[in-house]
């Protein structure tokens, strides 16, 4: 691949993307980098704020809904390749507004392709669209088993509905028209920047402000997690590396139950504030569980260690303090993205009747 690309990375201002634009911004300064992003809930441009003024990176605010609007950025840009990670994402929302995620996840992939698809009109040399899902497309495992590239949908939820609808859209239009694509399917990520509904931040805000850690069902929900910059580490590779009308299952080869991994934060927590150990396990509260919710996801991530060389960095327990750390030295940041709308929104989801 050449040098020079535009490249066009949706949902960079998010919590994913935004390490994958910093990464790309920084790592090829001869390509030209835009982050398409509607800013909405969990977009935050703080999160790029040491890249904004980076001679070859340029922000976008755009909606992928609106296919017009995302027709006319193709065409005025050039793109050469889309990194596609615009997507409504929490399970809970997906739950209370099934709608706006088949809008965003289902219409706005369908955009990006038809506007990329016009764009490059069956010239494909050196073009690739490259999708980023979920595991939870898969659905559920039981106590033993994992998510293979091979391993046949079955979505549970509007969200992971709405993606498994996505990536069928995706091949479709490589089978239908040519276009050349990857996709890969990540575990639960985490790390600096991440929205804080969920999981690892929401628990880190609610221990640093003693607040409840609510805790769905008896706890025993299992996943497997992946750091956020070993994603964007991967993302890089598949880019470049990944093969035409290939599938990549990302994950960081752990999986954790959630009342023991809620354990673990708590203990590293207390070390890390100076509590005795113990003190923040007081706080979980059992709350009523969600409907439908998945058992158990794992990932077998061996392809895209076969084949193109990805591994994680770190152990979980390393990005988890890693994690803490950032969250602890950036409480500025995490005050001004949990809004009154925030506040709003927890309250409601995570009531204890």
């Amino acid at each position: 691949m050449t040098n020079n690309r535009n490249i066009l990375i949706t949902g960079g201002a998010g919590f994913i993307g935004s390490h994958v634009v910093r990464l790309f911004v920084q790592k090829y300064p001869d390509d030209h980098i835009y982050n398409l992003d509607f800013l909405t809930y969990a977009g935050n441009l703080e999160n790029l704020r040491d890249i904004e003024n980076y001679d070859n990176f340029k922000f976008l605010k755009i909606d992928i809904t609106d296919a017009k609007t995302v027709d006319q950025a193709f065409q005025k840009y050039n793109f050469d390749m889309v990194i596609h990670l615009a997507a409504e994402s929490h399970v809970d929302r997906s739950i209370k507004d099934p709608l706006s995620f088949a809008r965003t996840n289902i219409m706005g992939t369908l955009n990006l392709l038809e506007a990329a698809k016009k764009l490059w009109n069956g010239n494909f040399k050196d073009k690739l669209f490259y999708h980023i899902s979920t595991d939870e497309v898969y659905g559920t495992l039981g106590d033993t088993g994992l998510f293979e590239e091979t391993t046949a949908y079955d979505p549970n939820s509007p969200y992971s509905a709405s993606k498994a609808g996505s990536d069928h859209f995706v091949r479709a239009y490589g089978e239908t028209y040519g276009m050349p694509y990857v996709i890969s399917n990540c575990s639960n990520n985490y790390g600096p920047n991440q929205f804080p509904e969920k999981l690892i931040p929401l628990f880190i805000n609610n221990i640093m402000n003693n607040k409840a850690l609510p805790v769905y069902g008896d706890g025993n929900y299992t996943r497997d997690w992946l750091y956020v910059i070993d994603h964007a580490r991967a993302i890089d590779l598949v880019l470049h590396k990944g093969k035409n009308k290939e599938t990549y299952n990302i994950g960081g080869f752990n999986e954790w139950k959630n009342i023991d991994l809620i354990k673990l934060l708590c203990q590293i927590m207390d070390k890390k504030l100076g509590r005795p150990i113990g003190e923040s396990e007081k706080l979980i509260t059992y709350v009523k569980d969600r409907p439908g919710h998945d058992l158990r996801y794992a990932i077998d991530a061996s392809k895209i260690n076969k084949e193109i060389g990805w591994k994680p960095s770190v152990t979980f327990e390393e990005g988890l303090s890693k994690t803490i750390d950032w969250y602890l030295d950036n409480e500025e940041w995490m005050e001004n993205v949990t809004s009154g709308a925030y506040q709003k929104y927890y309250n409601g989801q995570y009531s204890s009747n």
